[in-house]
């Protein structure tokens, strides 16, 4: 599985971005989020989610790590494939749609184009209990401090913690002192788990 793409951005549409790495050039499919974020860079980062079918294999690609986490949140939910899942991150900031989901705001998800009323209640049935409004260490916006996040997840799943309760807990020491290291994050981490 591929976790991410570092490269020269060579081509960009509100719908795909083309990522050079090491001379090869991935067609990554973006959100309409995404393309903002990243329209005007050269150099760029994106995480990238892969959807392998019989017929093709798509790179999905994402700005930031909650982005992604919420579009693999998204396919997990029946009627919902990856082009839906964009168009949604498209229509929504993860903030926004996190709201959406933890209000149970059918109407606006109806909104999107593609979304009935059905999908619309079952994303919100699915998603409502996975999405804990700032409580959720996926969907917070850790930019300020990815990197610690980063790393200090890396390490304590690597330690043998399970991953879903080594986010929560990272994420909630982030949000609680934004300003920690990796290190510091980890040493506290492991007195919690």
């Amino acid at each position: 599985m591929i976790e991410y793409l570092n490269g020269e951005l060579t081509e960009i549409t509100p719908t795909y971005a083309v990522l050079e790495c090491g001379g090869v050039g991935y067609f990554l499919n973006i959100s309409l989020n995404c393309y903002t974020k990243i329209q005007n860079t050269k150099q760029i980062k994106l995480y990238v989610c892969e959807s392998i079918r019989e017929d093709a294999h798509v790179l999905y690609g994402f700005a930031d790590r909650p982005e992604r986490e919420l579009f693999m949140l998204l396919i997990t939910v029946s009627g919902v494939g990856p082009n839906t899942a964009r168009m949604i991150l498209s229509a929504f900031t993860v903030a926004d749609l996190q709201g959406v989901i933890a209000t149970g705001n059918v109407n606006m998800l109806k909104a999107v184009k593609g979304i009935g009323i059905k999908t619309a209640q079952r994303i919100i049935v699915d998603l409502k209990d996975k999405i804990n409004q700032g409580d959720n260490p996926l969907i917070l916006q850790l930019e300020n401090n990815s990197e610690a996040y980063d790393e200090a997840v890396s390490a304590l799943i690597m330690l043998g913690f399970p991953k879903a309760a080594v986010q929560k807990t990272v994420g909630k020491l982030l949000k609680d002192s934004p300003v920690e290291t990796a290190e510091s994050l980890i040493k506290k981490a492991l007195k919690l788990l």
